[in-house]
């Protein structure tokens, strides 16, 4: 199965690839099951999620019943530090992108896609409740991920802070805002782009510096997510290109 290319199971493995400083999406334990303290206390260290699952949960990703009751999930990109993603965006006067909570991993890999072909930088991505970097985002992408400077943060806002006191923008694509054909948006800008259903964060859009709004004349009143983000990342570089 395509899926389990990026799945390890056991403990010895997982705690050898977690020393190794190995991409990590998640770990999930067997309820009925007792991890070792040294794996815990390398994924605490290294801010990855342990959540517990039934057995059965575990032996399905696994495809195995040999699991020793713990499974983990790699990432096939390897993380940035958000340092890494800021600067290079700021000495290039580019623009990342924000993906807030979007699950859908197609609309996630079409968005890293577009982001790479107009010249964005990366992405800053959540911890929790967001795709993770899997097939198919790397498929929708086509291959996208590979070029782009990912980060996975815990908290979305207070890494923005951080980009705004280094001189970066933070402009977010919602309802309610300026319309996005009458904004010229400065650069260099973080674009953050919300979940189809809840939108933007509240607590990212606190301390975005503008909320730009496309305009739709349709019967329909919302774009898909990647399409969105795609006219707005659009909206952004047409004038460097």
């Amino acid at each position: 199965m395509e899926e389990r290319r990026f799945v390890i199971w056991g403990r010895n493995p997982i705690i050898e690839a977690l020393r190794a400083g190995k991409g990590f999406e998640k770990i999930f334990i067997a309820h009925d099951s007792k991890p070792p303290k040294k794996l815990l206390e390398l994924a605490q260290k290294r801010g990855i999620k342990v959540q517990k699952v039934p057995r059965k949960r575990i032996e399905d990703l696994a495809g195995t019943k040999k699991t020793q009751g713990v499974v983990a999930i790699l990432s096939p990109v390897e993380y940035v530090k958000l340092e890494e993603l800021f600067k290079e965006t700021i000495e290039k006067n580019s623009f990342f992108i924000v993906i807030d909570h979007i699950t859908d991993p197609q609309n996630v890999g079409n968005l890293l896609r577009t982001c790479e072909i107009l010249g964005g930088i990366g992405a800053l991505i959540p911890k929790d409740r967001t795709s993770p970097i899997n097939e198919t985002v790397v498929k929708a992408s086509s291959g996208a991920v590979f070029y782009l400077k990912i980060s996975k943060v815990a908290s979305l806002s207070k890494a923005l802070r951080d980009f705004k006191k280094m001189g970066g923008w933070v402009y977010a694509v919602e309802k309610g805002g300026k319309d996005i054909r009458n904004v010229e948006v400065p650069l260099p800008v973080a674009l953050v782009l919300g979940s189809e259903d809840k939108g933007v964060s509240k607590s990212v859009m606190d301390i975005c510096d503008e909320i730009i709004t496309i305009p739709m004349k349709g019967r329909v009143n919302s774009l898909n997510v990647s399409s969105a983000g795609a006219i707005a990342m659009w909206e952004v570089v047409k004038r460097l290109l």
